[in-house]
């Protein structure tokens, strides 16, 4: 079962810069100005559950296995539908806003891109 599913709904002009960070920035509809430019929009959905290590994030098809969250993140996802992903595979969480998952190439994401946690 899906702890949290939903798509990507519009793609901020710089989004794809953080890539090479190993950075993926979500954020709801309400994005600050300053911030949106580097964001994938998000539909703002309910979180089913927890997420916790273990679990997978679903970008498309493609999965990473979660590693360490950070204290925010499922309350931050839940309310503004915003958090970092970092593909670094760190298993102790440095920021309380990310979500951190196993180190594996980045896939593209796109307007519609399906976003999931089981």
């Amino acid at each position: 079962m899906s702890v949290y599913s939903t798509k990507v709904t519009s793609i901020g002009a710089e989004a794809a810069l953080f890539k090479e960070e190993k950075i993926v920035i979500l954020f709801g509809k309400d994005a600050p100005d300053m911030l949106s430019a580097y964001c994938y929009n998000i539909e703002l959905q309910p979180i089913h559950g927890e997420i916790i290590v273990g679990q997978q994030l679903f970008l498309g098809e493609t999965s990473y296995r979660i590693t360490s969250v950070g204290s925010l993140v499922n309350e931050n996802l839940k309310e503004l539908g915003h958090i970092t992903i970092k593909f670094d595979g760190a298993v102790t969480p440095e920021l309380p806003g990310t979500l951190y998952v196993e180190e594996k190439e980045i896939v593209e994401l796109d307007i519609k891109t399906q976003i999931s946690i089981q």
